[in-house]
C-alpha cells in the first residue's frame, strides 16, 4: 500500500495570480489525485529516506522482498570496510584472482587466475564497473571462501537490522535464496555512510580509467541531478533496473532506493522524483525505517515484463511516475504565476522552478575525470613484495592471445586436417537446462532507445547462456536467444568461434 502525506493536496490559490494559473494548479493538483485512472505499476518497492533521522518519507512495498542484482556489492564493500576496521586487512593487502573469480560471468574485468589486486582498487572497481569477478576476488581474500564471505554478509545483515535479506553470493547473481528488499537496501546504505564516514568518495566515483580504457559509472543520476552523491545501481531480468541513491541539498541528505523499473530512463525518473518530492517538502518523515512491517513471501520473477514484453509495464511504470510528480509540478505552476514582478519569463526562469525528475533525461552525460587504478600481477605471478608494485599498471585489463609460431610444412598439414576434423564434428552441447535459467543482461549505463519487441538498447539483448556451477540459477528471468535459435544451432555453423565462445562465460548481469 502507497503511503504519502500531502502528494495529492491541490495547492491553495494565491491571491492576485491570474485566473488561468489558478485553473491550471487546480487541473495538475486533480491530476495528482486521480492519475486519468492509470494503472498502478504492479511491481515497483520503492522507499525515500532521511539519512541521518532515518525516518521514512515516502514508501511503496519497500518491505516487500525483490532480487537486489548487483545493489548486492554493497553488502560486498560493507563487510570488506568492516575486515578492515576490525584490523584483518589493509586497503593496500592484494587478493589474488582464483580460477573461481575468474569463471564469474560479466559484467567482469576478465582478470586471469593469478592477477594481484589491492583491496582498495577492487572495492573501486565494484563501485563503477560492478564487476562479479572482482566481487568472487573479494569475498575469497576476505573470508577464504565465497560461502564464508556469504556467512558473514547474512551475519552484517542481522547486526543491521535487515530482516528481509539472505545473502547466497557476493555479486548479485541469480539464486533464488539471494534477495533482499527496499527498505534493507536503504538501511545497508545509511550504514555504509554512518559506519564509514572516511569511504563517502567510494560512492560517488564517476568513471576509472584502467591501462588507458576509461569505464563509466552506471548510476547515470551522478553529475545529472543535482548533489547526488552515491550510490549503486543493479540489474537483471528477474530484478528489474535497481537503484540506490543519494542525494544532498541544503544540507539535508535523503536515500532512494528504486526496485523492479522496467528501464533505466524509468527508473531514473523515478528516483529524482523520489528527490525532487524530499526536497520539496512534499512527503514529511512518518515512522522511522525500523518500524515498517515486514512482508513474508518469495521475491518475484519479473523477467516476463522487463526482458521479454515490457510495453504493459512501461505504460504503467510511467503512469505511477506522473502520479509522483503531478504534486511537483502543482507546485511549480503555483510558484511561477505568481511572481508578479517578473516583466517577463524566460526558460531560464522556468527550468529553476519546474520539477527536476520532468527535465532529467535532458540534461547530457557529463564527462568525469577519471580515477586512476593500477592492476599488475598475470596469470603465475607472484605475491608482490611492495605496495608500489601491488599496484604497479597492468598493460591491459585482459590478456591478448599469443601469437602463433611459424609450423613446419607437415606440422602444418597435420594441423589442417585436424582442423578439419574439429569442424564436422558436432559440439558437446550446453546443460541446456541449467543454461536456460543462468541468462541476464547486462545494464548498458543509461541508454534505453526502444527496440524490437520492447527491448531496449540499455542491454536488454538476448544474451547465450552457458552452465556455471559457482552460482545456482533462479528461475526464468531471461530473454530468449535472438531470432529464437538455438546456441547448439549456432555452434554448428561456426564450430570455430563457438570454440572460442566456450571459453568465455556468456551470460551477463549487471552492474
Amino acid at each position: 500500500m502507497n503511503r504519502e502525506t500531502s502528494s495529492t493536496t491541490p495547492p491553495r490559490p494565491v491571491a492576485g495570480r491570474p485566473r488561468a494559473a489558478r485553473v491550471l494548479a487546480a487541473l495538475l493538483g486533480l491530476v495528482g489525485a486521480l492519475g486519468f485512472g492509470a494503472p498502478r505499476a504492479a511491481a515497483a518497492p520503492t522507499l525515500l529516506m532521511d539519512m541521518p533521522s532515518g525516518m521514512v518519507l515516502y514508501e511503496d512495498d519497500a518491505t516487500r522482498p525483490w532480487f537486489p542484482a548487483s545493489l548486492t556489492k554493497m553488502m560486498t564493500v560493507y563487510v570488506a570496510l568492516k575486515a578492515v576496521r576490525d584490523g584483518r586487512m589493509s586497503l593496500q593487502t592484494p587478493l589474488r584472482v582464483t580460477a573461481r573469480a575468474a569463471a564469474m560471468p560479466p559484467s567482469k574485468m576478465g582478470f586471469r587466475p593469478g592477477t594481484m589486486v589491492s583491496l582498495d582498487t577492487a572495492l573501486k572497481i565494484l563501485m563503477v564497473k560492478s564487476a562479479n569477478d572482482v566481487s568472487v576476488t573479494v569475498a575469497e581474500g576476505v573470508s577464504g571462501s565465497v560461502e564464508a564471505f556469504a556467512d558473514e554478509m547474512n551475519a552484517a545483515a542481522a547486526s543491521l537490522g535487515m530482516r528481509s535479506s539472505h545473502f547466497a553470493n557476493p555479486n548479485g547473481l541469480p539464486n533464488p535464496q539471494h534477495y533482499s528488499s527496499a527498505r534493507d537496501m536503504a538501511l545497508l546504505a545509511r550504514a555504509l555512510y554512518l559506519t564509514f564516514p572516511e569511504q563517502a568518495g567510494l560512492f560517488s566515483i564517476g568513471a576509472l580509467e584502467l591501462g588507458g580504457k576509461v569505464m563509466n559509472n552506471h548510476n547515470n543520476l551522478l553529475g545529472r541531478y543535482p548533489g547526488t552523491d552515491g550510490m549503486k545501481t543493479g540489474f537483471t531480468c528477474a530484478a528489474g533496473f535497481n537503484v540506490a541513491a543519494t542525494a544532498t541539498q541544503g544540507g539535508r541528505k535523503l536515500i532512494a532506493v528504486v526496485l523492479g523499473a522496467p528501464t533505466v530512463a524509468l527508473r531514473t525518473v523515478r528516483a529524482a522524483a523520489l528527490f525532487d518530492r524530499g526536497f520539496a517538502g512534499v512527503d514529511r518523515p512518518m515512522a522511522p525505517i525500523s518500524a515498517l512491517p515486514a512482508q513474508g513471501g518469495a521475491p518475484p520473477d519479473i523477467g516476463a515484463s522487463v526482458c521479454r514484453n515490457r510495453g504493459p509495464a512501461m505504460a504503467a511504470y510511467a503512469a505511477e511516475n506522473e502520479r509522483l510528480i503531478a504534486p511537483l509540478e502543482a507546485a511549480s505552476a503555483q510558484a511561477f504565476a505568481s511572481q508578479q514582478s517578473y516583466s517577463y519569463y524566460d526558460a531560464s526562469a522556468l527550468s529553476r522552478l519546474s520539477p527536476m525528475a520532468t527535465r532529467i533525461a535532458l540534461v547530457p552525460r557529463p564527462n568525469f575525470d577519471p580515477v586512476s587504478i593500477r592492476v599488475a600481477g598475470y596469470a603465475g605471478a607472484e605475491s608482490a613484495g611492495s605496495e608500489a608494485e601491488d599496484d604497479a599498471p597492468a598493460a591491459a585489463p585482459t590478456i591478448a592471445p599469443r601469437p602463433a609460431a611459424k609450423a613446419q610444412p607437415a606440422v602444418r598439414a597435420r594441423a589442417a586436417a585436424k582442423s578439419h576434423a574439429h569442424a564436422h564434428a558436432r559440439p558437446v552441447p550446453p546443460a541446456r537446462a541449467l543454461a536456460a535459467k543462468t541468462k541476464v543482461v547486462a545494464d548498458d549505463e543509461d541508454d534505453d532507445a526502444p527496440k524490437a519487441k520492447g527491448q531496449g538498447k540499455h542491454g536488454a539483448k538476448p544474451a547465450k547462456a552457458a552452465a556455471h556451477k559457482a552460482e545456482p540459477a533462479q528461475g526464468k528471468h531471461a530473454a530468449k536467444p535472438a531470432k529464437g535459435k538455438p546456441a547448439e544451432a549456432k555452434a554448428d555453423a561456426k564450430p570455430t568461434k563457438a570454440a572460442q565462445a566456450g571459453r568465455k562465460s556468456q551470460a551477463t548481469a549487471v552492474q
